[in-house]
């Protein structure tokens, strides 16, 4: 095989590698891997040659020294008519001679031929003496070993070379690995809410440093969206609070008018004004995270008997395993969560509904047609009900009950039965 053949042999099995590499590596190892394997290539294809080069450099000079030696026994022969043998293994129609280099001595012609198979290699010259052929050989084994000690000595520098290039790599790309792992980091503390995460590439770079531009984009993202959040919650929290005073006034002439079914229904959707306006601004201080728990330590279940029995409602409290548990929460706060998880059984699910208290979880369950399967995927959303079977409403029961247990610390998993009904569970934190 020639040199560029075998160079390309080996770029295309080193390719083949690399496409071969498992895609769970992270971005450090792969860089590296990658250098790894480019500087092995060219390691590779710069020692074939540099072999393929020496060997024949070697030959080259053996070649030429057999032809000198030749020249000297030929000398000999001819002034003594025997062949010298002290130093030098020559002879007149030496059996072992290879067939062609007879033939072409026997042509009139003065040859070498290089013998590289079976174990003992050798270079051959020969010449004509008469009808008789004068040929002498020369044993490689001392340039094939120092031809091995050169392929050695290649191997261990090309392997060297390889290894200094996979931690110069690896030290190369942990730097961008790095400043990629923090821009994801940051990405997902945003999409958790905190608007004010940046990753701190407040300008755009000068030179082409692509992992800066994508900081600065996910920065500048940040900030837009911050504004644009932060206005719609003032927008929210202006309107509910503007509201509040004609709601206030209209209540009261509502209260004023004489008794009758046109009074009841004016009462009726003056107070849902009234609830919906209130809900808008507790979403509002959710949004603007201006809520502060009032934590306390309180026994779970007898807090409960307390709130359901606030809440009017008319069924049992089951106790599990560990009833009694201690908690540490705000019981105003997880009264008005209980209190909106319930109402949204009653008003979205289907009786009974059951509450349940084990250890430190509340569940509330009702025996309706479940939660939409948006909502058990992306969470509520405000103003959206989901299937039209589940009734009508705001949408921003499940809002606020999710937003106060964040307050608390508390975790609310939502989930359908087996067999029917939509479930939530209040996780609290153990005193």
């Amino acid at each position: 095989m020639t040199p560029p053949t075998r160079a390309w042999g080996f770029a295309r099995e080193a390719l083949r590698r690399l496409r071969a590499v498992p895609q769970g590596l992270s971005l450090r190892w792969k860089i590296a891997m990658v250098l790894a394997g480019g500087c092995a290539l060219v390691a590779v294809t710069i020692g074939a040659l540099m072999h393929e080069a020496r060997a024949a450099q070697l030959v080259t000079t053996v070649r030429e020294s057999a032809t000198m030696q030749l020249a000297r026994v030929r000398q000999v022969y001819e002034l003594t008519g025997q062949v010298d043998r002290s130093d030098i293994d020559a002879a007149v129609d030496d059996r072992r001679l290879p067939v062609e280099l007879r033939q072409s001595a026997l042509a009139g012609r003065r040859s070498t031929f290089v013998d590289l198979d079976g174990p003992d290699p050798a270079v051959w010259a020969a010449r004509p003496i008469g009808d008789q052929v004068l040929s002498v050989r020369r044993p490689l084994v001392a340039e094939r070993a120092e031809l091995r000690e050169f392929d050695r000595e290649l191997i261990c520098w090309g392997a060297l070379v390889v290894a200094l290039a996979a931690l110069g790599g690896a030290g190369l790309a942990s730097r961008l690995s790095r400043e990629l792992r923090t821009a994801a980091a940051i990405a997902r503390r945003i999409s958790r809410g905190e608007l004010d995460a940046r990753i701190g590439q407040s300008a755009a770079p000068s030179g082409r440093n692509e992992v800066a531009e994508l900081a600065c984009a996910v920065d500048t993202m940040a900030a837009s969206l911050q504004s644009r959040l932060e206005a719609e919650q003032r927008f929210t929290a202006d309107v509910a609070h503007e509201l509040r005073t004609p709601l206030t006034g209209l209540h009261t002439a509502a209260e004023l008018l004489p008794p009758s079914r046109p009074t009841e229904l004016v009462r009726d959707r003056v107070a849902a004004l009234r609830t919906l306006t209130e809900d808008l601004l507790e979403v509002a201080r959710l949004d603007a995270r201006a809520e502060h728990p009032d934590l306390e330590v309180r026994s779970l279940a007898p807090l409960m008997e307390g709130i359901l029995r606030r809440c009017g409602f008319a069924g049992e409290l089951a106790e599990g395993d560990g009833g009694g548990a201690l908690v540490r929460t705000d019981p105003r706060r997880l009264e008005r969560i209980v209190a909106n998880l319930v109402a949204n059984a009653r008003r979205h699910g289907a009786e009974p509904v059951e509450v349940t208290v084990s250890g430190t979880a509340v569940t509330v369950r009702d025996h309706g047609v479940g939660f939409p399967e948006r909502v058990l995927r992306d969470g509520p959303s405000r103003f959206v009900t989901g299937a039209m079977s589940r009734g009508q409403g705001t949408g921003l029961g499940l809002t606020i009950a999710l937003g106060q247990a964040e307050v608390i610390g508390a975790r609310v998993a939502l989930r359908n039965a087996a067999s029917g009904g939509a479930v939530a569970t209040v996780v609290l934190p153990e005193a």
